[in-house]
C-alpha cells in the first residue's frame, strides 16, 4: 500500500514556513483527567514524546479562574516553541495549542489529545506561520 501523502508537510515545505500552529478543541472529556494536575503533566510529557518535541525544563500547571472559568492551564516550553493547554471544569472541555518551528503531523497530535482525555467530540485547525 503506498504511503499516505502528507499535504500539510508539502505546504509547510513549499511555503518555507517558520512554524506550524495546531489548535485542538476537545469536548466532554473525562472529568477526572482534566481536573488532575498530575494527569495533565503526564499528558504534556507524553504528547511531547509522541510528536518528538524536546521539552525545555518542567511543565507549569496552574489551577485558577472564577465561576464558569475555573480549571487548569498548562504551559510547556519546547526547544522549537511551546505547547499550551486550558481545561474548563464546568464543561469538561479542553483547548490545546501546539506551536513549533519543527514539523509534526497535526492530525496525529489531534488524535493523541482526543484519545488521552477520552473526548466525546473534538476538532482541530492548523495554520502555517510564514
Amino acid at each position: 500500500m503506498p504511503m499516505e501523502r502528507d499535504l500539510i508537510k508539502e505546504a509547510y515545505d513549499k511555503e518555507r514556513a517558520w512554524g506550524l500552529l495546531t489548535a485542538i478543541d476537545i469536548h466532554e472529556c473525562n472529568p477526572d483527567k482534566i481536573r488532575n494536575e498530575a494527569t495533565i503533566k503526564q499528558f504534556i510529557y507524553e504528547l511531547c514524546e509522541f510528536i518528538k518535541m524536546k521539552r525545555y525544563r518542567d511543565c507549569m500547571v496552574v489551577r485558577f479562574g472564577e465561576g464558569d472559568m475555573v480549571g487548569y492551564s498548562a504551559v510547556q516550553l519546547i526547544e522549537t516553541s511551546l505547547i499550551s493547554a486550558h481545561f474548563v471544569d464546568v464543561s469538561s472541555n479542553g483547548y490545546i495549542d501546539i506551536f513549533s518551528c519543527k514539523y509534526y503531523r497535526p492530525e496525529d497530535a489531534f488524535t493523541f489529545c482526543k484519545n488521552f482525555f477520552e473526548a466525546k467530540d473534538a476538532k482541530y485547525n492548523y495554520l502555517l506561520r510564514v
